[in-house]
């Protein structure tokens, strides 16, 4: 975990757009811990050729593209900006094919893939998917500081949605080979993954209730949410492993001593299940846990290309 603090709050926002931020070295904005992240994540785990980094689309930044390319590591991220890219060789100079997302409408679906949102008893969606490789050119004030990426985009937009949701609709970035459908299928099926560090940070805030502390200096501040850190992974842990275990014994995660306590627990607590209506693991969750919602689940489960029977 990192701690900062912004030294100015009030009127930030106001000066965002009167600079453009396109020519601020990325060093000096509080996106640059994307960067710092990705490092340590490397540095912590070895391998840079086996790391995928996946994030949402704060982490669209084109340095973090060109480290990444550097370090010889994988990214696979959430697109939010429609970037500068290399126009075909017979489009004109003020020709829309200039961008990304333009160049990507232009490629046709490649295929349908159904998935289950919301878990086992959720409702079905259909995805049409497409993909292309897109030579991406920095922002115009960083074109002397960074060189062009051929990336891969990959577009999954839902088949008649609902009228009571939003429909699906998902454009991903990633420096990973994507040459068939299925591959991009599974590049969906990891950045589905994400919302698991959403889940945890839920924990944090909803069950911990991390921003509620009231503590008055920095240090003890920093020490409450250490704790709270390896409380809520602990509790998230437990949660994915019901998940996927769910008659699995209490021993897999907890000790003798941490399900006793928690069984006791269990007992004081009105208007509980049964342990016998409840599965093995589900029984022991903590107060914490049990203010908590299950995630938005989306299940990615067959997949069928255009023009095969």
């Amino acid at each position: 975990m990192k701690f900062w603090t912004r030294s100015k709050f009030k009127g930030t926002a106001a000066l965002r757009r009167l600079v453009n931020q396109t020519c601020v070295p990325i060093e000096t904005k509080e996106s640059y811990r994307w960067l710092e992240n990705l490092r340590q994540s490397i540095a912590l785990l070895g391998s840079p050729e086996r790391c995928v980094h996946i994030g949402d689309r704060e982490s669209d930044i084109y340095e973090l593209f060109c480290l990444a390319q550097d370090l010889g590591t994988q990214f696979l991220l959430r697109v939010q900006t429609n970037r500068l890219a290399e126009p075909p060789s017979k489009a004109s100079p003020t020709n829309a094919a200039h961008r990304v997302f333009a160049q990507l409408a232009a490629v046709p679906w490649s295929g349908r893939h159904r998935v289950a949102i919301g878990g086992e008893d959720g409702e079905t969606a259909f995805l049409q998917i497409k993909f292309a490789s897109v030579k991406t050119l920095p922002p115009i004030g960083k074109q002397k500081r960074y060189a062009p990426q051929t990336l891969v985009y990959i577009h999954a937009l839902e088949v008649a949605p609902p009228s009571n949701r939003n429909p699906i609709d998902w454009k991903l970035v990633t420096n990973l080979p994507v040459d068939h459908l299925a591959a991009a299928v599974e590049k969906l099926d990891w950045y589905a993954l994400r919302w698991k560090v959403e889940v945890f940070h839920k924990i944090m805030k909803s069950g911990c209730r991390a921003e509620d502390a009231r503590l008055q200096t920095a240090e003890r501040l920093v020490k409450l949410l250490a704790l709270i850190t390896v409380v809520s992974w602990r509790i998230f842990w437990i949660t994915m492993s019901a998940r996927a275990q769910p008659d699995a014994r209490p021993e897999t995660v907890l000790t003798p001593r941490r399900s006793k306590h928690s069984t006791a627990s269990m007992r004081r607590v009105p208007n509980r299940a049964s342990f016998a209506e409840r599965s093995q693991l589900t029984f022991g969750r903590s107060p914490c846990l049990a203010a908590i919602s299950p995630a938005h689940v989306i299940i990615l489960q067959e997949t069928s290309s255009f023009g095969e029977v």
